[in-house]
């Protein structure tokens, strides 16, 4: 085997190899012998059918094995005896017009191969980051209202006889049209709207106003240009409205028989389940807010050339997500305030610090030994069947039997190991927030 180096170009590298056809012919020889003994064929006893006749009827199939295995050799050696870290899969091109001279054994092995990269990381001092850590604690008022949104979502209704007003819950069935036909998602039945939420596309709820319960009516709206469904968007339909009920609001009693009604001991018992979810929103605001911190550093510590293709796989994705929501909103990016090429120039360079950042975190859980354990990937693949619940074997079989999610599941998990082995390097103090100025951030 013959591998010479052809080009270096940054993270590029090229290189050709040629496989003699002799050595070729050796490993077919090989694998022919091999089978000889195992392979029964009519006419022959066990073991006795000649190698020429194994050739004729094998030789282009097994000379195929020997070169997928050559191949796989040949790019072994070439990133093992330079101690690369592959950022792709090695692209290999065979001499045009080569391959069938090699099935049949009459030519050289001869092709080139295409290689991108990892370039060599020098980790930083980790001890010398230094980091804030912003907390806030659950305030009784925090509490208080937490419990009354909670008791206006449980707010009893009673039926009335006149006309419904803004803040009644009308219960309806509903036909929309669109030019005297039905569109889909136009029509429902037995649809509680409260008036005045804004469920319904603008000026839904309003016509609702003064209906009662058993008449219907008809109006004429126009679904918003922003509208999801690009085929509505913009256009005028007309909806035929029959009110089943009306019901009014009733007293919210913010009480034990209250909390009774939501499974509770008392009042008392959910305005400590309502702090205990309070207190781990705030952890979680908090710890993100530190990660974030935490890879800016990162990203401030190791500035390097990340692999091209990398970059331009994490462009695609992210580019494709963001024109496939601008087409959902019905929007372009005018509208939001720039235009197609300084956004590209925008999420180019998220994209590369993406990569770079991964990359980063991928040295420092190898150079530390970081790993995901069975027992914590099984946790994870646990934890998204119970998000679909009834469907718990299909999404354990989907795991199981698709490498590529199961990947998907294991990178966060790892990613959150190392930030973990990051924050005990890292110096970091803790600053006391309001709860506004924890998630304030966010808001924005």
């Amino acid at each position: 085997m013959q591998v010479t180096e052809t080009a270096n170009d940054g993270l590029k590298r090229e290189f050709r190899v040629v496989v003699p056809a002799s050595d070729l012919a050796a490993k077919v020889n090989e694998k022919l012998d091999d089978l000889k003994g195992r392979v029964q064929l009519r006419g022959f006893r066990p073991g006795k059918v000649p190698v020429a006749h194994l050739k004729r009827i094998y030789g282009k199939a097994a000379m195929a094995e020997v070169i997928e295995a050559a191949v796989r050799e040949a790019n072994s050696k070439i990133v093992t005896d330079n101690g690369y870290k592959l950022a792709t899969e090695p692209k290999v091109v065979p001499d045009e017009g080569a391959v069938e001279g090699v099935i049949e054994g009459k030519s050289d092995l001869a092709y080139k191969v295409e290689i991108e990269i990892v370039p060599p990381i020098e980790l930083a001092d980790f001890k010398q980051i230094k980091l804030e850590r912003e907390v806030a604690d659950v305030t009784e008022a925090e509490i208080d209202e937490a419990v009354q949104k909670i008791g206006e979502q449980n707010r009893p209704f009673v039926g009335k006889v006149e006309g419904a007003e803004k803040g009644d819950r009308v219960t309806v069935s509903f036909q929309g049209t669109m030019e005297g036909q039905p569109f889909q998602g136009g029509s429902a039945e037995g649809v509680p709207i409260l008036i005045g939420s804004g469920q319904f596309i603008p000026g839904f709820e309003d016509n609702l106003i003064g209906i009662k319960a058993g008449e219907s009516r008809t109006f004429d709206l126009k679904f918003p240009e922003s509208y999801a469904a690009p085929n509505l968007a913009g256009r005028d339909v007309t909806f035929n409205v029959t009110a089943s009920t009306v019901e009014a609001p009733g007293e919210i009693k913010l009480d034990d028989e209250f909390a009774k009604t939501l499974g509770l001991e008392s009042i008392e018992k959910l305005r400590e389940g309502v702090k205990d979810r309070l207190q781990r929103e705030h952890a979680a605001a908090s710890r993100q807010k530190l990660k974030r911190g935490l890879l800016d550093q990162l990203d401030e510590r190791h500035k390097f050339e990340p692999p091209p293709s990398l970059v331009e796989q994490e462009f695609t994705n992210v580019w494709n997500s963001i024109e496939g929501d601008l087409k959902a909103q019905n929007r372009t990016f005018e509208d939001e305030g720039t235009t197609e090429e300084k956004a590209r120039a925008e999420y180019r360079a998220i994209s590369e610090r993406r990569v770079r950042l991964g990359l980063v975190i991928a040295e420092i859980g190898e150079k530390n030994n970081i790993k995901v354990t069975d027992e914590q990937l099984t946790a994870a693949v646990v934890e998204r069947a119970r998000q679909l619940p009834g469907q718990e074997q299909q999404v354990w079989e989907y795991y199981r039997n698709n490498p590529g999610a199961l990947a998907s599941l294991r990178a966060p998990i790892f990613e959150e190991k190392v930030v973990d082995f990051l924050l005990e390097l890292a110096s970091v103090t803790d600053k006391q927030v309001s709860r506004e100025e924890l998630f304030k951030e966010d808001a924005e």
